[in-house]
């Protein structure tokens, strides 16, 4: 600055200090908010328990359900030749196949769509395939029949519900009562029939990884199909 002044000198220098402090500031803003919405992303806020108003009765669905209660793995009468759990479908093992046929048979029992089937089979299919997973974090769960174990967070069952916000561990481990439990939630979503599986799924699950849902849908589909045929 040819000719300024040392006055005039410093006071550009300070003002060009404050312009770089203001400039930090502003960056180090945008990145505080940056950080919080990829926390957000990865780490979703944890949602409220759900209300405990499943008005369905499990052990009358099984006494009134045969088959499903064969499915389970609850020993029953059947005429020579036959069997009361279905065949395996769509590349299931009988456990799967067991399991699938009980969300299934929940749904007719609410009278649901097939549509919420095929919602309810293909969560099930990415939380655990299919499969009813004790949790050794809920050790309670670990003394009820299952088909392996996970370990995320307190979730259980089929539909890796969480203990501390969907039920007790006794409920979510039967396969039948956590499918009512799903449902329940799901008929809650506004205009769930008008969404893609991977949005209505991810409606009721809340999951870190919500487009997970989405490569299940077509096999979903075909499982529905086969055990409503």
């Amino acid at each position: 600055m040819r000719g300024a002044t040392p006055r005039r000198r410093r006071a550009a220098a300070r003002r060009l200090h404050i312009s770089r402090l203001a400039l930090l500031a502003a960056v180090s803003l945008v990145a505080s908010l940056i950080s919080v919405g990829v926390s957000w992303a990865i780490f979703p806020a944890q949602p409220a328990a759900v209300a405990d108003d499943t008005s369905f009765d499990a052990a009358k669905f099984y006494e009134t359900h045969v088959r499903a209660n064969a499915a389970r793995g609850a020993a029953q009468a059947a005429l020579p030749g036959q069997s009361l759990v279905p065949k395996p479908v769509a590349g299931l093992t009988q456990e799967q196949t067991n399991n699938a046929f009980i969300v299934v048979e929940v749904a007719r029992q609410m009278n649901l769509p097939q549509r919420a089937m095929v919602v309810a089979i293909a969560t099930a299919l990415q939380e655990t395939y299919l499969r009813n997973l004790a949790n050794p974090k809920v050790p309670e769960s670990m003394k009820l029949p299952h088909e392996g174990t996970g370990t995320n967070y307190d979730s259980v069952g089929i539909f890796q519900q969480r203990v501390s916000i969907w039920g007790t561990p006794e409920q979510l481990m039967d396969p039948a009562f956590a499918s009512a439990k799903f449902y329940t939630k799901l008929m809650k979503v506004n205009g769930w029939q008008q969404m893609s599986v991977t949005n209505a799924a991810q409606a009721v699950q809340r999951s870190a990884f919500a487009s997970a849902y989405a490569k299940h849908a077509t096999n979903a589909q075909k499982i529905v199909d086969e055990l409503t045929a």
